[in-house]
């Protein structure tokens, strides 16, 4: 007989993507977001010749951002399974199969997914559904970055008295 039981996750397969050069306040809303959402969870970390050819500046490597979200990750979910793979372009390829169900993005880049739903309908892929997590901010009432950490205006979780 099968169970009634509800499913604990609300997507089989959630992703999200981005540079983590600094991981802060604002990645931990997208990590929680992805992890309470999503059975298994995908994350694309771009690779340094992807983060180079888009001009931003950061502090760590590929290996040293890997190692960090590696980390960080088997820290605060350890009984979870995710997959880091290099995101060398905007979407990386798993977004165009039926293998991924959903994306995690801040309010502040919500508008991207658009387009990579245009380009799923092209090849005949339902939609991804959106997990959108508001902007962060720091106690100052700015957004959190890994910028703003990096030129010593605010700490990680977004404060500026405890530099």
């Amino acid at each position: 007989m099968k169970s009634d039981s509800k499913k604990p996750y609300k997507y089989d397969t959630i992703a999200l993507g981005g540079t983590f050069d600094i991981i802060h306040k604002g990645h931990e809303a997208l990590f929680a977001r992805a992890f309470q959402t999503g059975e298994h969870v995908v994350i694309g970390l771009t690779t340094d010749e992807f983060v180079s050819s888009s001009g931003k500046k950061i502090k760590h490597t590929f290996a040293e951002r890997l190692a960090q979200m590696n980390a960080y990750l088997s820290s605060n979910y350890p009984d979870r399974e995710y997959k880091i793979t290099e995101l060398d372009q905007t979407f990386g390829p798993g977004m165009f199969t039926n293998n991924i169900q959903a994306i995690v993005v801040s309010t502040e880049t919500a508008e991207a997914v658009d387009e990579a739903n245009r380009k799923r309908r092209e090849l005949g892929l339902p939609e991804l559904k959106v997990e959108s997590v508001p902007i962060v901010l720091a106690d100052d009432g700015g957004k959190i970055s890994s910028t703003r950490i990096r030129l010593g205006e605010i700490n990680e979780k977004g404060n500026r008295s405890s530099l």
